[in-house]
């Protein structure tokens, strides 16, 4: 059955495409093998310029890019380019410090020399979400071909189009062929690639189930996996805190990309003392957001990805409707996947907007006394990806990080990736880190070289 690529905001099918057969995928397999015996002995300087190379080509194509994200999922155009520039940061990022992070360490013990040293692995598979359709993607290859692997693309078949265009976008920069390549391929054919023995790693960003999955597969054949899965971050508000900055950086963090977002303030812990004022500053900030055709600059949410993601959020509110929540109804548009923005208030924890993961604009508001209830309040949950708190007092609010259940912890921002800082979460969103010197060794030989006078 083909992938067809259908454009949220119309309903209308942009492109079909066809899957891969298998035999075509062995061959890009074993084409990704072939390259990688040679990858793995270029020069980190080599490595260096094509990542520059690979910056520029993005920046080039970033309309391009954009637009493609736009129509296949849905992404504000804005908001779009910007993807394209930051990843084309990213790569910056790994030309300037990957060498740095991939120097030998010296250690001491009972020989004449002991030495840790960062070899590759291999060929790394990287399994990606429809929802940053770009930078989902560099954040997994940059790192991993820097170090010397070869990555293979099995992207969301929501965004085919983006995939292969990316591929091309490799290719343009200098990069020989195999060393980033795009499989369009079934949940069967993963699999027969995860078994492949050249395959040495799978990357996999989506949701938790997914993740649950592909890491029985790998550890059924011993591959190392990096699971960048969902999350319910809590967004903490003391009472002593900026509540208009902090009404402002809620809105953004809570419908940035349409709400579509695993690292986005999905349950808002605030103080009962300011839950109020805090609801009416940021209800006051969603009404000047304006919802609509995702392609016009002025839009700050489009529709939702898909229909599947669109019937999830209608059932997440009526759930909270049913439970008490004083919501509107989502509005009916002619066409698309359109879900209005909104602050719940009160949520209580039996409702699914609270216990799920949310994929679309909606805030439920939780209120606390005490900073202990606080605390209690964000990790009651199966996540543990990120939060954020906001407080005039930096000592108490990193005091709270530190006893926050998450991979990322912002004090007075809202959570963000960045390429300079490892990324990833515990508990159900995950195991492994990504960006940073730790998430470029995930997919690496951590080798201990001892050397003993005889």
């Amino acid at each position: 059955m083909p992938i067809k690529s259908i454009n949220p905001t119309t309903g209308e099918v942009l492109a079909e495409y066809d899957l891969m057969q298998s035999d075509v995928i062995k061959a890009k397999v074993d084409l990704a093998h072939k390259m990688f015996m040679e990858w793995k002995e270029s020069s980190l300087e080599m490595r260096q310029e094509l990542l520059i190379k690979l910056a520029s080509v993005l920046r080039n194509k970033k309309e391009d890019l954009a637009k493609q994200m736009v129509l296949e999922m849905g992404k504000p155009i804005g908001q779009a380019r910007a993807e394209v520039e930051k990843s084309a940061w990213c790569a910056e990022v790994y030309a300037e410090k990957g060498k740095e992070w991939m120097k030998e360490k010296v250690l001491e013990a009972d020989g004449m020399a002991h030495k840790v040293v960062f070899q590759p692995l291999g060929v790394i598979l990287g399994i990606m979400p429809w929802n940053f359709p770009v930078w989902q993607v560099i954040r997994f290859a940059v790192p991993a071909i820097f170090m010397g692997n070869v990555a293979l693309l099995k992207h969301s078949n929501v965004v085919p189009g983006c995939a292969l265009e990316l591929e091309r976008v490799f290719l343009e920069a200098g990069f020989p062929e195999g060393v980033m390549s795009t499989l369009l391929a079934d949940h069967k054919q993963v699999e027969m690639v995860i078994s492949n023995p050249y395959v040495r790693g799978v990357s996999l960003t989506g949701s938790t189930e997914a993740g649950m999955k592909i890491a029985e597969i790998a550890g059924r054949y011993l591959k190392k996996v990096v699971l960048e899965l969902g999350g319910s971050d809590p967004f903490i508000v003391l009472e002593d805190a900026n509540l208009e900055k902090v009404a402002k950086n809620a809105v953004l963090g809570r419908t940035q990309n349409s709400g579509q977002s695993c690292i986005a303030a999905k349950r808002f812990v605030v103080h009962k003392s300011v839950a109020d004022e805090f609801y009416r500053l940021a209800t006051n900030e969603l009404e000047k957001l304006k919802i609509g055709d995702p392609m016009k600059e002025d839009t700050d949410i489009g529709p939702l990805a898909t229909e599947n993601e669109y019937r999830r959020a209608a059932e997440q509110l009526r759930d909270a409707k049913k439970k008490g929540a004083n919501i509107p109804d989502i509005p009916q548009f002619d066409t698309g996947y359109f879900v209005a923005p909104t602050f719940v208030m009160p949520a209580t924890p039996d409702m699914k907007i609270v216990q799920e993961e949310v994929f679309a604009p909606f805030a439920p508001i939780l209120t606390f006394e005490s900073d202990e209830e606080a605390v209690k309040i964000s990790n009651d949950t199966p996540y543990g990806l990120g939060a954020s708190i906001w407080t005039e007092d930096l000592k108490r609010g990193e005091n709270l990080a530190r006893k926050i259940e998450a991979g990322t912890v912002f004090v007075n921002s809202i959570v963000k990736s960045d390429p300079r800082i490892p990324f990833g979460g515990i508990k159900a969103s995950g195991i492994g880190r990504e960006l940073s010197s730790y998430g470029l060794k995930e997919f690496a030989n951590i080798k201990a070289l001892n050397v003993y006078k005889s």
